[in-house]
């Protein structure tokens, strides 16, 4: 019966693989950094903030996605193979330590916590094609969309808790342990991006065989 309405396989995949790429932990010091000005209330305002547009545009995208590639004539396994790369790619920057520098904090608007910080740092094109890609191999099933919403949501609760908890946080973590989770969970990405490839490949032989 609760599989009929839920899939813990789908959503299981669904939130590793975003909590992975979004990774909460890793953005703890890009946080902190863009909001070494602000009082208490303002840096949890602002873990709210980044919190509610990354899952807007996520859900954004998971839920028009398929539209979008309907008109583009693009099939899901060939965004299978594109999405698994990028995600390779992403997983290369982890574990190499090849991210993006954080920001000046002298450059930092007030609306930082919507932009860079909600997107595209949480809610870049990784977490796009990771969403776009649960939702069109679930099939559309009820099974799927309440797996892949419940994953997106939990995602974010953890994306919420580590921002707003982020000094903490950082205090017992300190910058070394934040590197190793890192790397850790970029070879569990990496993981994730080959399998999603050898399911679009086989997929995509499978329709011109």
């Amino acid at each position: 019966m609760l599989q009929s309405v839920f899939d813990t396989t789908v959503f299981a995949t669904t939130f590793t693989t975003l909590l992975v790429i979004q990774d909460p932990l890793g953005a703890i010091p890009i946080f902190l950094s863009l909001t070494s000005r602000q009082t208490p209330p303002e840096r949890a305002a602002s873990a709210r903030q980044a919190t509610v547009v990354s899952f807007a545009v996520i859900v954004l995208f998971a839920v028009f996605g398929r539209y979008i590639l309907k008109f583009l004539g693009i099939s899901v396994p060939s965004l299978q193979v594109a999405g698994g790369l990028l995600l390779l790619l992403v997983a290369l920057e982890l574990l190499t330590d090849k991210v993006d520098e954080s920001p000046d904090p002298e450059a930092v608007t007030a609306n930082a916590a919507l932009v860079p910080l909600g997107t595209p740092l949480l809610a870049g094109p990784g977490a796009i094609v990771a969403a776009m890609v649960a939702v069109d191999t679930t099939g559309g099933g009820v099974a799927g969309w309440v797996s892949v919403t419940a994953a997106i949501i939990g995602t974010h609760i953890a994306i919420w808790a580590s921002l707003r908890f982020s000094l903490g946080l950082n205090r017992v973590l300190g910058t070394s342990g934040i590197r190793i989770l890192t790397r850790v969970m970029g070879l569990l990405l990496a993981a994730i991006a080959v399998q999603i490839m050898a399911d679009g490949v086989f997929a995509f032989l499978a329709t011109r065989l």
